[in-house]
């Protein structure tokens, strides 16, 4: 069974077992939390599909890490004109391990 979630404004496929990387939350680790916001849920013979959302589903999920993503670095330049700005990034995310899904 599978689900399509979404959390901080992005969509991601929720499997029992596996470990996804999300946007960070608000949540310490080994917290459990419960996402509300399923838009699809299917296994083999099915598929349910929300309008927006899939009505009673849940996904139960377990905060594994809090981590920050390798370094990006943005380097802008115009030539000739001794332009140049350099600046990196580093992404907060949210290490989840999907527990259960419940319809």
């Amino acid at each position: 069974m599978y689900a399509v979630i979404r959390t901080g404004n992005r969509q991601y496929r929720a499997e029992v077992g596996k470990v996804i990387d999300v946007e960070r939350l608000p949540n310490a680790v080994n917290d459990a939390i419960e996402i509300t916001d399923v838009l699809l849920v299917g296994d083999d013979a099915s598929t349910v599909i929300g309008q927006p959302t899939v009505d009673g589903a849940v996904v139960q999920a377990t905060v594994v890490d809090q981590y920050r993503a390798d370094k990006v670095i943005v380097f802008k330049y115009r030539q000739r004109t001794n332009y140049r700005r350099k600046r990196g990034h580093r992404q907060y995310y949210t290490r989840l391990r999907i527990d259960a899904i419940n319809v």
